[in-house]
């Protein structure tokens, strides 16, 4: 009989022999899911309870080296490409689902200015330039530990792409004037920098989302307030207060993409928007064990009761499994296929991948408790933690579930450029 204060390791997500993984993503896989084993799932309660944000996860993180997972390896990093990076935060998400949703706002100021950027056209000087920026940005990450945060939401259409951000950005000598407000400011207060997306003011120009800038904010800058409460429904710990930028200058060099570069990536290189699913795998995969484990009377503090001799409770495992094992083959096709200019059904399948791992994600947690029963809403476990944070993946721009259902059905039924007039 196993001993149920004994840790058992948990095993892979995704497979390293059955999904033909890399050796890389092997190593940076098991480090996170060392990571978040050993660490991570223990204080998940207490960053939820207290909506505070994970700091001593990304001490360990930075000592670890995943802060700087995108970074080129000759610069200080792990040289981590999209596929890598997303099935480790699927490992971290699956112990604390805070942390993962925050440190993907974090890596992405390095996979968008990093391998990503790498795949856009640039004249040789931006490049040039581009280069010599993001170097001294990685070796904030690299050498000193830096936080980045990724400032999206504004409240309207532009987070969904729609129309432009509405935070402007003006060209003074030597640098920009930012003026704006963002919502829902994952990191806030906690990060070093904020990417803030805004848009280039142009004189006589209208406002356009071609001239959308990518801006990394000092938190210690003039200007900048962080305002408001954070008392949400789940992702408590990712403390994503409003920020506030009153004519706050940065210098030239905290640009994080070259002028018009975010909007080539945007159009060009679409799965950069299915970087806040990989947390809400870990999610899926995160209420599946808990539902064996428990009704295997192998969670750690329980008695060990088991629970697993009914056949209803048989039949619910059975449904999740497939369910996950769904949810996990297409997610990984579609993180597989991320590339620069990709064809219509491999957009369409990260479209479709994006609505299946968040929808999939909460019916998961919602089955797992109905099967677990009622023990398993006390707060002193993690399923009911885990049913809040899987709500609120459907909602997240600029992918939400009804955006990617909406574009589903359009480019399914219409043709480029195609109307019914």
């Amino acid at each position: 009989m196993q001993d149920p204060s004994v840790t058992i390791e948990d095993a892979p997500i995704f497979d390293p022999v059955a999904f033909r993984l890399t050796d890389k993503e092997a190593k940076l896989t098991a480090t996170a899911r060392d990571l978040g084993q050993r660490l991570f799932a223990g204080r998940a309660e207490r960053y939820d309870r207290e909506a505070i944000f994970p700091t001593e996860n990304y001490r360990d993180m930075a000592e670890a080296g995943l802060l700087g997972i995108c970074i080129p390896e000759d610069q200080g990093g792990a040289g981590a490409d999209f596929r890598a990076y997303a099935i480790t935060a699927a490992e971290i998400g699956r112990y604390c689902g805070a942390t993962a949703l925050t440190w993907n706002m974090h890596v992405c100021s390095t996979l968008w200015s990093g391998p990503l950027s790498d795949d856009l056209e640039m004249s040789q000087a931006d490049r040039e330039g581009h280069l010599e920026r993001r170097a001294m940005h990685y070796r904030r990450i690299v050498e000193g530990g830096k936080i980045y945060a990724q400032p999206f939401s504004e409240g309207g259409a532009a987070a969904a792409g729609v129309v432009p951000f509405s935070t402007n950005a003006k060209k003074v000598d030597g640098g920009w004037v930012i003026n704006g407000k963002k919502i829902f400011a994952s990191l806030s207060g906690s990060a070093d920098y904020y990417g803030v997306l805004c848009g280039e003011i142009k004189p006589n120009e209208k406002p356009s989302r071609k001239d959308t800038m990518y801006i990394a904010v000092p938190a210690s800058a003039e200007g900048v307030e962080v305002v408001g409460d954070w008392d949400p429904l789940g992702m408590r710990g990712t403390v994503s207060r409003t920020l506030v930028f009153n004519d706050v200058f940065v210098d030239d060099d905290e640009a994080l993409m070259p002028r018009g570069v975010y909007y080539q990536a945007a159009t060009r290189w679409p799965h950069m928007f299915m970087t806040l699913s990989p947390t809400y795998m870990g999610l899926a995969q995160a209420a599946y064990d808990f539902t064996v484990n428990y009704l295997r009377g192998e969670w750690p503090g329980l008695p060990p009761v088991k629970r697993r001799m009914y056949p209803t409770k048989q039949i619910a495992v059975a449904q999740m499994r497939v369910m996950l094992e769904q949810t996990k083959a297409l997610w990984f096709q579609a993180i597989s296929e991320a590339c620069p200019d990709p064809s219509e059904d491999q957009v369409l399948r990260a479209y479709a991948a994006q609505f299946t791992v968040m929808e999939n994600a909460n019916e998961l947690a919602q089955l797992a408790i109905r099967t677990c029963g009622g023990q398993s809403m006390l707060k002193t476990l993690p399923l009911e933690r885990l049913y809040r944070d899987s709500r609120c993946g459907s909602l997240m721009l600029p992918w939400t579930a009804e955006i990617c259902l909406d574009r589903i059905g359009r480019q399914g039924l219409y043709k480029p450029g195609e109307t019914d007039e």
